[in-house]
């Protein structure tokens, strides 16, 4: 091929990818919109379980921890068995486990159902983004359909609040877990008509040594992070944490040697590659941690029901996915360093909107506030993923979309733990200074600690000093969710920053394609 040459044509999807992507997209919200739609069932669960306090943290986060270790494996499976029959058979493992959680009999059979829903979640994701790279081979096309499964991804978390309150309103609370039986349901049944299968030219066995590496590294850093942030430092979870980062400088080391690795280390030489990671961590990570402190403020100070709160989350969403959307068609005139960084500014100044939020003003302010945030970060989810997942060759976009998966999960949980420990110490700090005279020194402890625990003091004290001391608390979280915007908003504004000048040259291949488009003698296959 002469060295002035474009490229070879390529085929551009037609209605059979189309139709693949919404069966794609089915599953994609399904399994985000799992990890927030929990919450909400969590006190009809506690009358008919009866679990411990510590039962419950597990309940809570064995999916994630799961997920999250799994990723990087299942992703480089999907590529070696192929990716529509990893797919498949996690979509009827989920069904299984999900039908087991929602008539689980006891805390044990309920936590080890969430483990085994983790175990199988971790099989879907990264074979749907895969198998979008592989149905779209159009670079336009492509960017535009990893745009609608990053908008399906990120509105999962603001539609989970809203579909688990109806659920509960109608039903009790293993519903929650029934809604993956139509979906995955339909995903098995059509899988084999709309959806093709791809698996990678590969002779070598999947390395058990970098599996088990894998998840020594990821999952006790995330349960260590995690529980920092509920229970400030103590030696276990530093200990994990740190035991975490040598497993995974182990996974490191022995991924470099390997001929054929479980995850191409070397993808993080690509400059836009790693900016793309680190910019998917950052802004799923400080959006994680303020959407803690923003669904408290809805349901314990605006005194709102869970559905309603979730009625309020809506809009957010959909601005998320329309700008997510509409960054496939940005990107023919602006450049990927302009729009991602344009959009982290975009993002930042809603932070500075929560600045004005006072516990007495409309919920509107701070729905707006959040539909600013959403609306920046569009465009980076949707870029960034496509970034992600377009640098690596097509027998490694399992493990590419993987690794841009594993960096959202890592990203909630450090927003999640620094944040939350942010806004925490703000919250004692004030409730010291504020706490109303006449609260028992016991009841005070519990009411300087948490929000929670200040609602439950203030209704068994008289009117008098529960109000006062309502009042106080408050005033308090609302302090603590002021510094922390402030946090996100200066993290946010200084990444934006930096990947404008990571990514001011870099173009996206639908970009490069097209200006080899405008070179004479190129056809394109329609």
């Amino acid at each position: 091929m002469y060295p002035n040459m474009p490229p070879p044509p390529v085929r551009r999807a037609g209605a059979r990818e189309w139709l693949g992507l919404a069966l794609l997209a089915l599953p994609t919200v399904l399994l985000s919109m799992d990890i927030t739609v929990l919450y909400l069932a969590l006190p009809h669960l506690d009358v008919d379980l009866g679990p411990s306090s510590t039962e419950v943290l597990w309940i809570i986060d064995i999916y994630g921890f799961l997920i999250a270790g799994f990723l990087v494996t299942m992703g480089t499976l999907g590529d070696r068995i192929g990716r529509r029959r990893l797919l498949v058979i996690g979509a009827i493992g989920f069904t299984a486990a999900s039908v087991v959680a929602a008539y689980a009999t006891s805390p044990e059979m309920l936590i080890a159902a969430r483990a085994l829903l983790g175990v199988f979640g971790a099989t879907l994701m990264p074979s749907t983004l895969a198998l979008i790279s592989n149905m779209f081979a159009d670079s336009k096309q492509r960017a535009q359909a990893i745009a609608v499964w990053a908008a399906c991804f990120s509105s999962g978390f603001a539609i989970g609040p809203l579909v688990g309150g109806a659920l509960l309103e109608i039903f009790w609370w293993g519903s929650v877990f029934l809604l993956a039986v139509p979906v995955m349901g339909l995903l098995v049944l059509a899988a084999p008509f709309v959806l093709p299968e791809y698996k990678a030219p590969t002779t070598s066995r999947l390395d058990l040594v970098s599996v088990v590496l894998s998840l020594a590294g990821v999952v006790p850093i995330i349960w260590g992070i995690k529980e920092l942030a509920d229970d400030g430092m103590h030696w276990p979870p530093a200990a994990a944490i740190v035991a975490g980062l040598v497993f995974g400088t182990w996974f490191v080391m022995r991924q470099r040697r390997l001929a054929e690795p479980l995850f191409d280390i070397r993808l993080f030489s690509d400059r836009a590659f790693s900016t793309a990671v680190a910019a998917l961590l950052i802004g799923v990570g400080v959006v994680g941690g303020v959407y803690l402190f923003i669904t408290q403020f809805l349901q314990m100070v605006k005194g709102l029901e869970p559905f309603e709160a979730g009625l309020w989350m809506l809009p957010p969403a959909v601005a998320l996915m329309i700008t997510a959307g509409a960054a496939p068609t940005l990107i023919r005139w602006i450049r990927p360093g302009f729009l991602v960084a344009g959009g982290m500014l975009v993002s930042s100044s809603g932070y500075v909107l929560l600045l004005q939020l006072d516990p007495e003003d409309s919920v509107l302010l701070l729905t707006a506030a959040l539909g600013v945030m959403f609306a920046g970060l569009g465009p980076v989810f949707a870029l960034g993923t496509d970034i992600i997942v377009g640098a690596a060759p097509p027998a490694r976009s399992g493990s590419a979309a993987a690794m841009s998966e594993t960096a959202m999960e890592f990203g909630i949980s450090l927003g999640i733990a620094v944040l939350g420990s942010v806004g925490a110490a703000v919250y004692r700090a004030e409730m010291d200074e504020t706490m109303p005279a006449g609260v028992p020194s016991e009841a005070a402890e519990a009411a300087g600690e948490t929000l929670p625990g200040a609602m439950a003091v203030a209704h068994g004290s008289p009117p008098e000093v529960g109000g006062t001391l309502t009042d106080s608390a408050f005033a308090a979280f609302t302090e603590g969710l002021h510094t922390t915007s402030i946090v996100c908003g200066i993290t946010v504004g200084a990444f934006a920053l930096l990947s404008f000048v990571l990514l001011r040259n870099v173009r996206t291949q639908a970009q490069r394609d097209a200006a080899a488009a405008q070179q004479p003698g190129y056809t394109h296959v329609g």
